[in-house]
């Protein structure tokens, strides 16, 4: 084979760019323009600057937060109302699923009540668990354990319920305990929805934190935006929600690489098209 053709057939086995590159810079892309349309239509009166923020004052807001030392506090106790809230509900749903799952007794009495604390809205809470738990973190965290718990729970019930009938008979045939069924049946099966649910869950920890401290708190990022909605400063707002949004992501990630570390047997999708 000529120098060329290796070239050429290098070309076509290693394309220039990977599609997971790809994807970034359409994700890059897609943010620039939205910051550059939000810019656009506030600057020339389209959209009202005073409902709206502007870009610039924003991402200035932001930076100058992160310029001080102020923030930190603040995001700091958010982001250990959310972590408390995330791994002490995802925790409880993990084990009351499994145990109902297993249990079709207890399964059908509690049944019932599931569905109507889950249907509860359960924003409206907060009041009481600051009542109960005070204006500090535990207010916050329990308010984000009830919307985190039941996100997983279903999960992890359905990926017990998921179970193959075959397999579990198998297992017993080969003379598995019931410690053995779980550690090495149930759990691996519930363990693809558990991950599923999580990813939702962080939000919905953030959420709970952000909502209890907004209703009632001296410290945090609701306390923050709230303070800022409270003298009409929309831009301070949204940057609140911007540093939000990004912590969240981050959180996001970490579930990710936690689960790309656990499921790491998974054969990947090829999205390239070759």
């Amino acid at each position: 084979m000529s120098s060329s053709a290796s070239t050429r057939a290098a070309g076509v086995a290693q394309p220039a760019i990977s599609y997971k590159a790809r994807i970034r810079l359409y994700q890059l892309a897609l943010l620039i323009g939205l910051f550059l349309f939000w810019g656009i239509t506030t600057h020339y009166g389209i959209l009202p600057s005073f409902f709206f923020g502007e870009p610039i004052p924003v991402l200035q807001q932001v930076f100058d937060w992160f310029s001080g030392t102020a923030i930190y506090m603040h995001l700091g106790i958010t982001l250990l109302e959310t972590l408390l809230a995330f791994v002490i509900g995802a925790v409880l749903a993990m084990i009351v699923g499994l145990w109902l799952g297993l249990n079709d007794l207890a399964s059908a009495v509690a049944d019932p009540y599931i569905k109507a604390m889950n249907a509860m809205p359960r924003v409206i809470l907060a009041p009481i668990f600051a009542v109960w738990f005070g204006l500090g973190i535990w207010s916050k965290v329990a308010l984000g354990i009830t919307l985190v718990f039941f996100i997983v729970f279903f999960n992890v019930y359905q990926g017990v319920r998921e179970v193959s009938p075959t397999l579990v008979a198998n297992a017993r045939m080969l003379g598995a305990s019931r410690k053995q069924l779980i550690r090495s049946v149930y759990l691996p099966s519930a363990t693809s929805w558990v991950f599923s649910s999580l990813h939702t869950s962080v939000g919905m920890a953030f959420v709970g934190a952000v909502v209890g401290e907004y209703l009632g708190s001296a410290r945090g990022m609701g306390y923050l935006i709230h303070q800022a909605e409270g003298v009409f400063d929309i831009n301070t707002v949204l940057a609140g929600i911007l540093v939000l949004t990004i912590f969240a992501l981050i959180l996001d990630g970490l579930v990710t690489l936690v689960e790309s570390k656990l499921h790491g047997w998974r054969p990947v999708a090829d999205h390239s098209g070759h």
